[in-house]
């Protein structure tokens, strides 16, 4: 298939999928992110892939939505537009990438925030580079209830992503490491070999057996509330585009939120 904002790579049986709008930080567009879900699709239906690692080219990972794009062609959506454009592209997308029946990688680099920050742990591992860092600023920059998908005390545990959200901080990938969010960290040149290696050799064990295992762990969080979690804070997620401190940012510019994020290390 061929994309646009995509880069695809096939190593064996492990099929590669890089975010590629290095110019932008990899920030996901609306044809990106439906790239992406075509992309995981044709994986998800090519027997000959058994792994799927997600990348992204360039310095950084993800630096998130694109709000450029948000702000030319959404500002004014109404309650009913938002709702449907964000449960769409941002939660169902995300949940189809942590259902998807293949075991995948995300291999994280630089600037891992906000969007990129929810796709990353939507996948079953997290090999990261030392330069990676993981942040979730919207509560500081654009008044929201974090991003759409609440994977955060998930993945790093209630009380770190409680200090991570309200300090709008960053985390670093030997922290994130420690607390078990991130699987590998390696050296920025290390990286692309060494996700490459842990993908081949998950891809030599039968492709059932991995489904089979992967969908008993998702089970086991499921039954301990994880989807009902995420899908009620995608609701209140949707509340907060009401509040004053939404306004208050989208009548500046959402565009104007695009900034480095200054705050400390949480």
């Amino acid at each position: 298939m061929e994309f646009s904002t995509l880069a695809i790579e096939n190593h064996g049986a492990v099929r590669r999928i890089l975010l590629a709008r290095p110019a932008q930080r990899n920030a996901q567009s609306q044809q990106m992110l439906d790239e992406l879900m075509a992309a995981f699709d044709a994986a998800g239906r090519d027997d000959s892939v058994n792994v799927v690692v997600l990348a992204g080219q360039g310095a950084h990972f993800s630096a998130g939505h694109d709000l450029k794009q948000a702000e030319a062609e959404r500002a004014n959506f109404t309650v009913e537009e938002r709702w449907a454009y964000e449960e769409t592209r941002y939660f169902d997308y995300s949940l189809r990438i942590w259902d998807f029946p293949k075991p995948t990688i995300a291999q994280v680099q630089g600037a891992c925030v906000a969007g990129g920050f929810m796709i990353a742990n939507m996948c079953d591992l997290v090999v990261a580079s030392e330069s990676a860092f993981f942040s979730d600023p919207v509560g500081h920059t654009l008044g929201a209830a974090a991003t759409e998908v609440l994977i955060h005390p998930w993945v790093m545990g209630a009380r770190k992503a409680k200090e991570m959200l309200f300090t709008g901080g960053k985390i670093s990938a030997q922290e994130a490491h420690a607390m078990g969010m991130v699987n590998r960290v390696v050296s920025d040149a290390e990286l692309d070999a060494a996700t490459l290696a842990l993908a081949q050799q998950i891809a030599k064990a039968p492709p059932f057996g991995l489904r089979l295992i992967k969908r008993s762990i998702n089970r086991t969080l499921d039954a301990q509330g994880l989807r009902t979690a995420l899908a009620a804070h995608f609701d209140t997620h949707q509340l907060s585009h009401l509040s004053e401190g939404f306004l208050t940012a989208r009548d500046r510019g959402l565009s104007s939120a695009i900034q480095k994020n200054t705050a400390p290390a949480a």
